[in-house]
């Protein structure tokens, strides 16, 4: 989906792109389908601010999304395509044969009147749900599980695929959108096709107002602080810095974080790309 510049008749719109939302079929979202948020600000249950920059921002719905797509053989039909605040892709309304109406991750290409499917035996076209046990190889696919019946966890984003690269046993070879290459058990599900809104990355905001609307507060750089307040502080002028690590001295380049003991390491084939 194409992105638009503004005419620059205030200084925030001289540097903004943003999105057309030609797709976008409604602005009312389904009455049934939304929740309330409640927001913390970045403070936990005792008041303490344990992450920073947090706060403010538009007031919210949550729009309950089936990420499950367990309604095996039931044709849905596509109703609108909506925006949804809360993730960068859009989402679509679909109506079961028996009334039910659900809200899916949309994906890139799906229209309004589209009948999409799930479950065994189902031709692998865009935004139908199938196992990975039966999806041709090669495929791009998103909303995909991690384990049987949890429901999709990766490539749920705008503009994001995974590739199906292979079968091993009882496992599905999956390039994922970071490049990690790993296993996935095939009574797993996936949709087929690539998320919606493509050019998400491609927006800019154009003043610091917005990103407030976006419940983003200002970040201060560590090398700006005092030694007191950042690993990275202090300095005369700009002779400031150090090794860049976090407030709480954890190196941001290099240092590995991620646990060898972890179950699922097994699982993984390749390392995702280094920069």
């Amino acid at each position: 989906m194409p992105v638009k510049k503004y005419n620059p008749i205030t200084p925030g719109l001289r540097h903004r792109v943003g999105n057309d939302y030609s797709i976008i079929t409604t602005n009312k979202p389904e009455k049934s389908l939304i929740a309330p948020i409640k927001r913390t600000g970045g403070r936990n249950s005792s008041g303490k601010m344990t992450m920073r920059n947090r706060g403010g921002g538009h007031k919210r719905r949550y729009r309950v999304i089936d990420f499950k797509r367990n309604k095996d053989g039931m044709p849905a039909t596509v109703q609108t395509i909506e925006y949804d605040p809360n993730r960068t892709a859009f989402i679509a309304l679909v109506q079961y044969e028996d009334g039910e109406k659900k809200y899916i991750v949309a994906p890139n290409g799906l229209e309004v009147g589209a009948t999409i499917l799930s479950g065994k035996g189902v031709n692998p076209d865009v935004g139908n749900t199938l196992l990975l046990s039966e999806i041709p190889l090669g495929s791009s696919i998103h909303a995909i599980e991690m384990q049987p019946g949890k429901g999709a966890a990766i490539a749920r984003s705008a503009g994001t695929y995974a590739t199906l690269s292979g079968r091993e046993g009882k496992y599905a070879i999956i390039k994922l959108p970071s490049g990690e290459v790993r296993r996935i058990l095939l009574t797993c599900r996936a949709t087929m096709g690539v998320t919606s809104n493509p050019d998400h990355g491609l927006q800019v905001l154009g003043k610091a107002g917005r990103k407030r609307w976006l419940g983003r507060r200002p970040r201060v750089r560590g090398v700006a602080m005092n030694p007191v307040d950042h690993p990275m502080g202090g300095g005369e002028g700009k002779s400031s810095g150090g090794h860049p690590r976090s407030r709480t001295g954890i190196m941001a380049k290099g240092q590995k974080t991620r646990n060898r003991k972890k179950h699922s390491e097994k699982l993984i084939i390749s390392r995702r790309k280094k920069k």
